[in-house]
């Protein structure tokens, strides 16, 4: 009796275990620090090899330690509501700045979220919140969205999924990305 019961006890630590380090890979670590804007503004290459992120931007190696000094935020992406809004866990929900897309029911809705889908859910995505104006009047966090090297904001635009919405104020020029 002792051993099944040293047995149930191992099950119980092990179940414990996965769904903690499992839970940890998937949200990441969210917060929301300022960054130094003239940095980000250069272009990213970016790899996401098993959770270990890395980004060559210039000759500069960013990982998932010092992201902060290009990214103000983190996030897993959770859900995808449309084109220009995705859900990021302990974020919230994120208005992709400077862009407007179809919305449901309009023609080329399914195209520009099955985009958004396709490269943001299910990932870490780094967030360049707009210091200009942080949110817009439904509280979303208005940001560009970096994922795996690209600038999803302007890869819709350059596809043809997505409009300039230049709402100001803003720190960003969604014309240079068309």
């Amino acid at each position: 009796m002792k051993e099944k019961n040293k047995r149930i006890i191992m099950l119980i630590f092990l179940v414990f275990l996965i769904f903690t380090v499992s839970g940890k890979l998937l949200t990441g670590i969210n917060d929301n620090n300022s960054s130094n804007s003239d940095s980000k503004s250069s272009k990213a290459q970016h790899t996401n090899n098993n959770h270990n992120y890395s980004e060559n931007r210039g000759g500069i190696n960013i990982t998932t330690e010092n992201y902060k000094e290009y990214y103000e935020a983190k996030g897993f992406c959770d859900y995808v509501v449309d084109g220009d809004t995705l859900d990021v866990s302990g974020l919230g929900r994120i208005r992709l700045v400077g862009i407007d897309t179809p919305e449901k029911g309009q023609l080329g809705f399914e195209n520009s979220t099955d985009f958004v889908k396709s490269k943001c859910l299910g990932k870490t995505v780094y967030l360049d919140i707009d210091d200009a104006k942080n949110k817009d009047k439904y509280g979303r966090i208005l940001a560009v969205v970096y994922v795996d090297g690209y600038n999803i904001n302007q890869e819709l635009l350059k596809r043809g999924y997505a409009q300039v919405l230049f709402i100001p104020p803003s720190e960003f020029d969604p014309y240079s990305w068309a």
